[in-house]
């Protein structure tokens, strides 16, 4: 089960504000120098700290854990990112409401979003096609609105008796790399975007659970831009890494 770190974050907001200003408002005055109850003690000390974390997290950053490999060679299993909360637009924490429309999500960003089949379980993919795109898939090349995405080889591994192939892929003037395993096929398609929804794609084309699975991503299931690694920690059984921070997307 999901633990709903919004809703709980809401919540402990809302409980600790209220007990500060109940007692404010009613007891306060009444018990004079007296030392306050001890949950209105912790309610002033943990309300700041908590709301700052709110804001912090609900409308401009939050931090991200990459759990697997599909978006490999960009991100790898165990890199800590970050991620914009407003470059798509201000929403409501936890009801996901989109009060201020500012940029829509361009070809070749990297975005963390709700998946149509798992609405509490955040994904990172890179977004391939807009609304209103056709988008073929064909022999590992993507061919978009009629026009053939390009790719370089960059790499084929082992070079003895190769099984993986790295290329950079150029989409929209951003530049990025992805990985093709020779020996696995992942299927051929064509597909036209919906109105309001985003085509995702992972960098490891064919180990990556996508759009071709489940389908495309609704607008009102996003929830920010990837930006950054700030760290890359393997597990606690390991030291933190700081050598793959720097920028993710172009």
């Amino acid at each position: 089960m999901d633990i709903d770190f919004p809703l709980i974050l809401v919540l402990l907001v809302f409980m600790s504000g209220l007990i500060w200003l109940v007692d404010s408002l009613c007891f306060a005055s009444k018990r004079g120098e007296g030392p306050s109850p001890v949950p209105v003690e912790y309610a002033k000390s943990f309300f700041p700290v908590l709301f700052f974390v709110f804001v912090l997290r609900s409308f401009l950053v939050e931090p991200f854990q990459i759990p697997s490999s599909s978006m490999v060679p960009t991100l790898q299993v165990g890199d800590y990112i970050l991620v914009n909360k407003f470059t798509y637009g201000i929403r409501l924490p936890v009801i996901r409401t989109k009060v201020l429309a500012l940029n829509a999500p361009e070809r070749g960003d990297v975005m963390v979003f709700f998946p149509p089949h798992l609405k509490k379980t955040y994904f990172i993919k890179r977004v391939i096609g807009l609304p209103g795109d056709i988008i073929n898939y064909r022999d590992k090349k993507l061919i978009i609105n009629g026009e053939s995405v390009d790719q370089r080889l960059l790499a084929a591994l082992p070079p003895s008796r190769p099984r993986v192939q790295l290329l950079d892929e150029d989409l929209d003037e951003k530049t990025y790399q992805i990985k093709n395993s020779l020996q696995r096929y992942s299927g051929d398609f064509t597909v036209k975007v919906q109105t309001g929804h985003y085509f995702m794609m992972g960098d490891n084309r064919d180990n990556s659970s996508d759009s071709r699975i489940w389908g495309q991503v609704p607008e009102s299931d996003i929830v920010g831009k990837a930006f950054a690694i700030w760290m890359h920690w393997d597990s606690f059984f390991s030291l933190p890494s700081f050598k793959r921070v720097g920028s993710i997307n172009p």
